[in-house]
């Protein structure tokens, strides 16, 4: 029997204990900065000349530690190495597969602000959303450990008197898994163990903004006895290793999260068959959004705008699932609108190291860029009700940002900005509104606040979402709880943290006796 799971609690950093092990956990790991980490493939640590240097975005002069890059070399000798490891890995218990999860799990939930400290340094993330990020890194390891027991003994078909009919799935293979920086601990975590845990060798290439998370993810798997070559820690250049490893005819899937210009560019490089490849490479790939929370005129609009604020804004914006459009009734339009440029204006930016401010920095410079570049172009598309401006003398900081009026295909309003900008636009309809929200080419989040249950069931059926909520924000998924994952530009429709993902990473096998 497997045992049921709850997903890790958050810590409420307004009790006095909490916060005081928070700030211990802050300077334990500044002891740290600037620290060099090699590259792990079988086991064997190496260190290169050349450095991919990470650094504190709220305090761009401070080094979170210098990597070890790979080259096309070292990826070749990572991919001989888990190619060779997969021929005894595939074979292991699952049972074994699932327990390392399970101390992984709770080695990370020990020193659980510890971690947190590393993604407010790392990733600039405020505390709140750092620990947020580290008990989802728990919740995968738990869940698809879980998950891994649920499906080794395969699904039941028919038999008949005269045979014996099984169907199990075996894993795929190497796996190349390309993760992101802005759940720099979860998503990392939660694709690399889905792809282990099923039995497949990975190769690991974290963001290149934030790889130290990822050793030090890779330190906890080796605690928990994880062999050397099943994971191999190999941080570089999308361009120089990404491409090699997506391109390899070994390699026989590739897990990405990211860009939709990366992801699909990954899917196509994906499809070509190269020479002395076996298959046709598998792609599980989660990539942008362009969210929006509808807002009725049957609603309570004060939840209404406290959702479109916080969807938009929390971790600066930087998440998938953001709200970056909101879809208002004509009818309530003006009073939302008001009140979402009230509490945007309240909202504080600064240095997460201080708890006291809501939204950290941005990422790193071009995402900085980026984003001013998308507010110059907001401010000839809309009227601009908050924030607007931004700061990188320090780190990369800029205000939560609302505009208002924006034509529904406007530029800020079809494409993804990926930081604090949302947009407002008004319907003459519920219809409409949903309409607006179905016009763009992504499919991932959407939140619907309305307390008319007819227009709750329309939603349900009409807006093409991944993931949909009804009177709450468009973020937050919680693995076991809202299985996450994309229609349309938005990805393969992978779910992650739900019943079906680690099937991603395997294939079926029938297997029939005659008596």
């Amino acid at each position: 029997m497997v045992v049921p799971y709850k997903h890790e609690p958050f810590t409420d950093f307004t009790v006095e204990e909490n916060r005081q092990q928070m700030l211990a956990a802050l300077e334990k790991v500044e002891k740290d900065l600037g620290k060099e980490y090699p590259l792990i493939i079988g086991g064997e640590r190496i260190t290169t000349e050349e450095k991919i240097i990470s650094v504190n975005p709220a305090k761009k002069d401070e080094v979170v530690g210098y990597v070890s890059k790979a080259n096309q070399e070292l990826a070749e000798k990572a991919m001989q190495v888990a190619d060779e490891t997969f021929t005894t890995w595939r074979k292991s218990d699952p049972k074994f597969r699932a327990d390392l999860l399970f101390r992984a799990a709770a080695i990370i939930r020990r020193r659980k602000h510890e971690f947190t400290a590393h993604l407010i340094k790392e990733g600039g993330k405020p505390w709140k959303e750092a620990d947020a990020d580290t008990a989802e890194a728990i919740d995968f390891l738990e869940y698809y450990g879980r998950q891994m027991l649920e499906l080794k003994d395969g699904v039941k078909v028919n038999s008949r008197p005269i045979e014996h009919n099984q169907f199990h799935y075996i894993p795929l293979g190497v796996g190349v898994v390309i993760s992101p920086w802005n759940f720099l601990f979860a998503i990392m975590a939660g694709t690399t163990v889905a792809a282990m845990v099923t039995g497949n060798t990975v190769l690991l290439k974290p963001a290149s903004a934030t790889p130290v998370i990822a050793y030090k993810f890779m330190e906890v798997l080796e605690e928990a006895g994880l062999p050397a070559g099943v994971i191999n820690y190999i941080p570089g250049s999308g361009k120089e290793v990404g491409d090699y490893l997506v391109d390899h005819p070994r390699t026989r899937f590739v897990s990405f999260t990211g860009s939709r210009e990366v992801g699909t560019r990954i899917f196509e490089r994906a499809a070509v068959v190269h020479e002395g490849q076996k298959w046709l490479k598998r792609t599980i790939i989660e990539m942008g959004g362009k969210d929006t929370i509808v807002v009725d005129s049957e609603a309570d609009l004060e939840l209404a705008a406290q959702s479109i604020v916080q969807s938009a804004f929390g971790f600066s914006g930087q998440k998938c699932s953001a709200c970056s459009r909101a879809v208002i009734h004509e009818n309530v339009y003006d009073e939302v609108k008001a009140r979402v440029a009230e509490l945007a204006a309240k909202t504080t930016v600064g240095d997460p190291h201080d708890n006291s401010y809501y939204m950290g920095p941005v990422i790193d410079q071009a995402a900085y860029d980026k984003i001013m570049s998308y507010i110059d172009i907001g401010k000839q598309e809309g009227e601009l009700l908050a924030g607007g401006e931004g700061d990188d003398s320090k780190g990369w900081f800029i205000k939560p940002t609302v505009f208002a009026d924006v034509d529904p295909k406007a530029r800020i309003m079809q494409e993804e900005i990926f930081g604090p900008v949302v947009g407002l636009t008004k319907a003459k309809n519920f219809t409409e509104a949903i309409e607006i929200a179905n016009n763009t080419e992504y499919g991932l989040t959407g939140a619907v606040i309305t307390n008319n249950r007819a227009h709750l069931e329309q939603a349900r059926e009409d807006f093409h979402v991944g993931n949909l909520y009804f009177n709450r924000g468009c973020t937050a998924a919680i693995v076991g709880y809202q299985p996450f994952g994309g229609f349309n530009m938005s990805g393969t429709d992978s779910k992650a943290g739900g019943p079906d993902y680690l099937i991603h990473h395997m294939q079926g096998k029938t297997t029939s006796e005659m008596f």
